[in-house]
């Protein structure tokens, strides 16, 4: 009879030892899907050029005796740039110079001949046969005279390009010929430097087939239908390397006349003011285009949404903390946000934290917060 209390008061000793179970219900953080006006980016790595990229090249054939610039400075149009030596430019034209007044002398004896034998051909003094011939020999004189004239304009041609100038005023780069070198026949140097103007630069970029209907396709469609609104004006924008937006708004300058059927894609140039000089020719940068601006565009934030074999899914906490699995369609991004096609709705939450804590059909603690999206650059 006395085993009975002692088991009592173990039994109630071992209940008052046990732990309340704590609560195993996964806690996530969620997020509104919103919308709002979206403007639809496409970005194409485009190549820099200036707005002028002109060779500088040796015209004629000699050795460099001077350069008359500092590599990588501005240069004024017709400023001169190098000097190459002259001696057998200038033996050509003094040559040329005494063919010329041999020509001469030789046309005015011919004039004279000719000017005694007409008035004697007249008085049948000299044969008809004589007075022909002194008027050929005055006529292949007249020729030769303007023949060595051209010889020896071409000449003193010859002689300037020794002088070689600055096309064009812009900024100049590295020399590839120095004093002392030849120039002017392969494989020796024959461009010589660059000039560009970079005032403002174009930059080329390529769309490929598909992007080219797409925009093709959407700017017929607004032409044709009225309730599509007016046809928003491209933009255009230039990313640089280092990420940063560059600040002068870029215009359309042409669309080449067909596709290369060796790379599918068509050229497209447009280009930008460049007053401070910055962008410089040969640089790689980003053309981001503004194709649409959509009114009610929905975004969820890039990192609520999971890829797994290829398809895009994020996970929709309902009002009763049920969390369900839903297949997007994604469209383009916008800054760190997708566009998004199909799959949720404005106003329902995603899991925007502890995404790897759920699956389809829990129940989770969810509390909810306003996702601040990055500034578009």
């Amino acid at each position: 009879m006395r085993l009975l209390p002692i088991a009592c008061l173990v039994g109630l000793l071992a209940a008052c030892g046990e732990a309340p179970k704590p609560d195993m219900t996964p806690r996530v953080v969620t997020t509104a899907v919103v919308s709002d006006t979206v403007p639809v980016y496409r970005e194409y790595v485009g190549q820099v050029f200036g707005r002028q990229d002109v060779p500088i090249r040796a015209r004629v054939e000699g050795w460099v005796e001077g350069l008359h610039f500092a590599e990588g400075t501005l240069v004024k149009e017709g400023q001169l740039l190098y000097t190459i030596d002259p001696q057998p430019f200038e033996e050509q034209v003094a040559r040329m110079q005494s063919e010329l007044a041999a020509a001469r002398i030789n046309a005015t004896k011919a004039k004279g001949d000719l000017d005694r034998y007409e008035p004697l051909a007249a008085i049948n003094a000299v044969s008809k046969s004589d007075l022909d011939a002194a008027r050929a020999n005055h006529g292949a004189s007249a020729a030769k005279v303007e023949a060595a004239e051209a010889n020896l304009r071409v000449a003193r041609i010859q002689l300037d390009y020794t002088r070689v100038k600055s096309p064009i005023s812009g900024l100049i780069g590295k020399t590839a010929a120095r004093r002392g070198e030849f120039v002017g026949r392969e494989p020796n140097p024959v461009i010589v430097n660059t000039v560009s103007a970079i005032d403002s630069v174009r930059v080329q970029f390529h769309l490929s087939e598909r992007d080219y209907l797409y925009v093709a396709r959407r700017a017929m469609q607004r032409e044709s239908d009225p309730t599509h609104g007016p046809r928003p004006t491209t933009a255009f924008d230039l990313l640089l390397a280092d990420g940063s937006l560059f600040p002068e708004p870029g215009h359309f300058d042409f669309m080449d006349r067909s596709v290369d059927p060796s790379t599918g894609t068509i050229l497209v140039q447009v280009s930008f003011a460049n007053p401070d000089l910055l962008v410089r020719p040969g640089q790689f940068a980003k053309v981001r285009v503004r194709t649409e601006l959509r009114p009610d565009g929905v975004l969820v934030p890039q990192r609520a949404v999971r890829e797994f074999q290829g398809r895009h899914l994020a996970y929709v906490v309902e009002a009763d903390g049920t969390v369900r699995e839903r297949l997007l369609k994604l469209g383009p991004t916008y800054g760190d946000r997708y566009l998004v096609e199909e799959g949720v709705r404005p106003g329902e939450r995603i899991v925007l934290e502890g995404v790897q804590k759920v699956r389809d059909g829990i129940t989770v603690l969810a509390t909810d917060t306003v996702f601040s999206p990055k500034r578009m650059p």
